[in-house]
């Protein structure tokens, strides 16, 4: 029997090791390419979250409503101003004044100004001016009469009715309740600092006063509107309909939150350590069993007495982020046209053509179409947490079209009532003690429910600051029907 020859057992065994060689050769530059893709994976994760938060910082920046003019300008904006022509529009002009208080006469002159002629009248034509009156301080002196009971020998203190305190000795001169009201409406409703507002009194009004001094002031007028300040509570907490928010606040340099519940005749502001549900309820009352308009926060539904409506604008502004991010989303885009539906429902209604009857057929076909969606939102991550929110909020999302009349579907009453408290915020931060923000909740409610009851506010405080034990003013004891 032939043997193999040792020259072919040796051949295949150099061509079994070259193939070794050139299969870890191989293998190892894979290895390295895996590597390289992974770093590249890497490298793009960090990317795109980086991306990401670039992204809602802008979008965050966009919605700031305290820095109008931030925003760069367009490359090729309209003309300003009036279109000629037909586009011109209405024409306004500021109406003829229905007091006059006084008369002047402008006569032409004598002579021509051009070429010196003599010159005859020819008609007389009305020109009318609203000008503020010439600043002035009214200094007034009071002599207080000081006398004793006869039977109980007490101290009795005479007191006039433009009077704003008791206070003699070292605290004699103060200032009036006009300019204590002033300066109130000044910082709280206006936004303008303690600093601007005494600069304001002493260019214009020739008044001195420092800065502490004003502070000292609010704060009396704050302790003198407390009582107000606990009817307008009681108000909010016995209403049928509330609608809430809360935005950041800081109190000596420390994060506390600015809560607001409101109401079409009534707002109250509550500066609190925290946003849950424990500060919720120091505001509404724990047993609350009206409506609450409000947004997503979750420690809203934990007021379980209540029915409930979710701000369908902020349903509406996520799904539009959302569009942009997965514009190949369905789910997405079939919500959005729901909701919106819904909103021209109501206004349908509202305007008389749509009966009740049509109304009830058409919310329950919305209801039902939108409970469909819900039951495939997709594989994207971010839309099925949009499809969960939905389904949590499933129970506030359409209360508004069984009451249109008088619930609202947005928290836009929450949203306007916190933005002066914005303007004020970007101004001075916050309030510099506990003590400052007890002043800002109480007089920014008063001044804030005064303006939506169509009342002046800067009167309502003069009532309240001359009046020697505090009182509620005539028009914000009761909520108005």
């Amino acid at each position: 029997m032939p043997q193999p020859r040792n020259d072919d057992h040796d051949s295949r065994e150099i061509e079994w090791r070259e193939r070794a060689e050139r299969a870890e050769t191989e293998r190892a530059r894979l290895q390295r390419e895996l590597e390289r893709v992974e770093r590249e994976r890497d490298r793009l994760r960090r990317e795109n979250d980086r991306l990401r938060k670039a992204l809602d910082l802008a979008r965050r920046a966009a919605k700031r409503q305290a820095a109008p003019f931030a925003k760069p300008l367009t490359a090729h904006p309209r003309r300003p101003g009036r279109k000629p022509g037909a586009r011109y529009g209405v024409q306004a002009y500021r109406r003829r004044p229905r007091r006059i208080d006084e008369r002047h006469e402008a006569p032409v002159p004598s002579a021509c100004p051009h070429c010196g002629g003599r010159v005859r009248e020819t008609r007389v034509m009305t020109q009318y001016q609203e000008e503020l009156p010439v600043p002035r301080v009214v200094v007034r002196q009071f002599r207080i009469h000081i006398g004793a009971c006869r039977a109980c020998g007490r101290r009795v203190q005479g007191r006039h009715p433009l009077q704003t305190s008791d206070a003699l000795g070292a605290a004699r001169a103060q200032l009036g309740a006009q300019a204590v009201a002033f300066a109130v409406i000044l910082n709280k409703q206006l936004g303008l600092s303690f600093g601007k507002i005494a600069t304001l009194f002493r260019q214009q009004y020739r008044l001195t006063v420092t800065r502490s001094g004003l502070v000292h002031a609010v704060h009396r007028a704050a302790r003198q509107a407390q009582p107000t300040y606990a009817a307008l509570c009681e108000q909010i907490r016995g209403s049928p309909i509330v609608t809430p928010d809360e935005t950041g606040w800081k109190v000596a340099g420390h994060l506390h939150w600015l809560w607001t519940a409101t109401t079409p005749t009534t707002t109250v502001y509550a500066i609190l350590a925290g946003r849950g549900y424990p500060e919720a309820a120091t505001l509404l009352g724990e047993d609350f069993a009206g409506v609450i308009v409000r947004d997503g926060w979750a420690p809203y539904r934990r007021f379980t007495q209540a029915m409930h409506q979710t701000c369908l604008g902020h349903l509406l502004r996520r799904a539009r982020l959302l569009a942009a991010d997965h514009p190949r989303a369905a789910f997405v885009a079939a919500v959005t046209q729901i909701l919106r539906q819904a909103l021209a429902l109501r206004d349908r209604y509202l305007a008389g053509h749509v009966s009740a009857h049509g109304l009830a057929v058409a919310r329950g076909r919305l209801i039902e179409r939108l409970s469909r969606q819900l039951d495939r939102p997709g594989t994207v991550a971010d839309v099925r947490r949009f499809a969960a929110h939905l389904a949590v909020e499933w129970p506030a999302l359409f209360t508004f079209l069984f009451e249109p009349t008088w619930i609202d579907a947005t928290n836009w009453r929450a949203e306007q009532a916190l933005r002066p408290a914005v303007v004020t915020r970007n101004v001075c931060g916050g309030n510099r003690s506990p003590h400052g923000a007890i002043s800002q909740q109480v007089l920014a409610s008063v001044v804030r429910t005064a303006v939506q009851r169509k009342l002046n506010p800067h009167d309502v405080l003069v009532s309240i600051l001359r009046h020697r034990a505090p009182i509620v003013p005539l028009g914000l004891r009761d909520r108005p029907q």
